[in-house]
């Protein structure tokens, strides 16, 4: 029995009295110092970047730039503050992350931002040290987290303990405005807040518009996320030989991200051969033949939180393409050679919208849902239909400098065999725009 006792073992450090708050702080301290946003990316990532000419971006200045987005948007709008629990959103705010997809559907952590006053991280049960690194967040509580799962049906006793801490800070740092802006809450939430006079708007109005234009260091963080995208994207094509399954292909890109400092991929979108048309067939365990036209769309998180959403097409195999192939190919890379060339400031949404060359009467019902979106930590506004699928709910606005699209092409006939998929990433420049994907396309699928 004496084999099944605790405490008979030796003692690793010693453990007294009074000691514990100490214990804690340094525990604190040690996690801080080893966070994976102050070790960096590693060795073969900043290889990569320093072959790119890619400078490392002034991670304080950006943070600095993004919190004084994220104000100047709230006092336009005249909130007080901030609710955000969308992931995304609370590493714009405070470039920290902790388990970013759990989080994205169990809501355990929220930020709020003051728009005069602190920046308060509600974070999971002992994560005090992973915003630690940033110098954003002026304090962290534990959440109160009042989803199901922990709250089952006594959810209006946690809700009611949550508003409190909420309602505090309100009074504390509002200035008497009771107005807040937050991104996603349950209905529970909106009526107890309401029950203390707190007036609920849209969040992801905020941050939407916060997140539009992107400042210097930004763009740098994108630049390196692409260049890490593209490198396993390389990876990824080296390994396309016939008799690999998607699955498999698919895996090579997770890989390189994951290896380079990445963070997720948003998506399952890699399908071949017939699986090519329609699109958005998920990637499967069917095996890639020879010939087969591969098709993907990355909608990769990558290095720095920021999104690299690319499409390719490939040819698979060392033969060459059919007339078919090589026709829906042209058709693609010329849609996008076409549209990208209009994307200039000052143009507006509309206009850009009904000046774009769009597939043709054979492929257009198969067409891809959006024109252009708006990038940067993830797909972001503003979102730019054919003019055809314009509606009179459709918002129109204008490019400005620093907001960073991606222009989209689908081209596969209706009820077709396949289909090619290319999408590039382009910044919108004072003068024009550049775009930043930089990966080849399909030489023989060119015709070149």
């Amino acid at each position: 029995m004496d084999k099944l006792r605790f405490g008979r073992h030796r003692k690793i450090m010693p453990f007294e009295p009074g000691s514990v708050d100490a214990l804690r702080e340094a525990s604190r301290e040690k996690a801080a110092a080893l966070n994976q946003h102050v070790l960096g990316y590693g060795a073969q990532a900043e290889a990569e970047w320093a072959a790119a000419g890619i400078a490392a971006p002034d991670l304080p200045a950006m943070r600095s730039y993004r919190l004084d987005r994220i104000r100047a948007e709230l006092k336009r709008r005249d909130y007080a503050g901030a609710l955000l629990y969308d992931p995304v959103n609370i590493r714009y705010a405070t470039d920290s992350t902790n388990m970013q997809l759990w989080v994205a559907h169990n809501p355990t952590r929220h930020c709020y931002v003051a728009t005069e006053g602190p920046v308060v991280l509600f974070d999971y049960f002992s994560c005090e040290h992973l915003s630690d690194h940033a110098g954003i967040v002026d304090e962290v509580r534990p959440t109160v987290s009042w989803m199901y799962l922990y709250s089952g049906e006594l959810t209006d006793k946690k809700v009611r303990r949550w508003a409190t801490g909420i309602a505090e800070l309100l009074a504390e740092h509002g200035g008497g405005n009771r107005r807040i802006a937050v991104d996603h809450i349950n209905p529970e939430g909106v009526d107890e807040l309401a029950r203390r006079g707190i007036t609920v708007g849209n969040g992801e109005a905020v941050m939407e518009n916060a997140r539009l234009i992107k400042s210097p260091d930004e763009i740098l963080a994108m630049r390196r996320a692409i260049v890490a995208c593209e490198a396993a994207m390389g990876e990824m094509e080296a390994a396309l030989k016939p008799g690999i399954s998607e699955n498999e292909l698919w895996a090579e890109l997770h890989r390189g991200n994951i290896a380079r400092g990445g963070e997720w991929i948003e998506t399952r979108l890699l399908s071949s051969g017939p699986r090519t048309n329609p699109w958005f067939q998920e990637c499967s365990s069917r095996v890639i033949e020879d010939g087969d036209l591969v098709a993907f769309d990355t909608d990769l998180i990558g290095p720095y939180g920021f999104c690299a959403d690319l499409s390719r097409t490939w040819l698979c195999g060392d033969g060459r393409p059919s007339n078919e192939q090589r026709d829906l190919f042209r058709i693609a890379a010329d849609q996008i050679a076409h549209n990208t060339q209009l994307m200039r400031p000052g143009i507006s949404f509309r206009d850009l919208a009904e000046r774009s060359a769009v597939p043709p009467g054979d492929c257009f019902p198969a067409r891809y849902g959006v024109l252009y979106h708006g990038v940067g930590l993830a797909d972001e506004y503003p979102t730019l239909p054919h003019a055809s699928d314009w509606t009179d709910d459709t918002p129109d606005g204008v490019l400005e400098a620093g907001m960073v699209l991606c222009a989209e092409s689908y081209i596969g006939r209706l009820g077709g065999r396949e289909g090619v998929k290319i999408e590039e990433q382009i910044l919108i420049t004072e003068t024009g725009n550049e775009k930043l994907s930089a990966y080849p396309l399909d030489e023989r699928l060119l015709g070149n």
